[in-house]
């Protein structure tokens, strides 16, 4: 995964591969598998699945024409609430996005590394691993 800063202030991890490195040939297919190993996970919590792609459609905005499909799978690692504040960085979520013949995951930076961590291996469990 790369990681970089968007716009100039969000940091991001990116993954961007091509579809026959990938078990799964839709968007659909791989937020279901990224909703399992949510499942799998005794700390995560699944909170909803986020058609990105659809909602800007309907909107009429602009969608780049090389982005076929671009979904999003929303969850919680929340184990603290320590303050009010906390709750900025939350809920979680990992964007997929079909751009023809790849797919691009990504994700905006947690504030602990071992969720970055576990976001990563989700990703990579939809993944051809040679």
């Amino acid at each position: 995964m790369t990681q970089t800063t968007f716009m100039e202030k969000y940091p991001i991890y990116t993954l961007e591969v091509s579809k026959n490195e990938s078990l799964f040939s839709t968007v659909d297919e791989i937020i279901d598998n990224l909703k399992n190993q949510i499942a799998a996970d005794p700390v995560a919590a699944y909170i909803a699945d986020f058609d990105h792609y659809a909602h800007t459609d309907r909107l009429g905005g602009e969608i780049n024409p090389a982005i076929k499909a671009a979904k999003m799978v929303v969850f919680c690692f929340g184990q603290k609430l320590p303050n009010p504040q906390m709750m900025a960085a939350r809920p979680r979520s990992i964007g997929v996005a079909d751009m023809g013949d790849n797919f691009v995951f990504s994700f905006l930076e947690a504030p602990m590394s071992a969720i970055n961590v576990a976001m990563e291996q989700w990703i990579k469990q939809s993944l051809r691993l040679s």
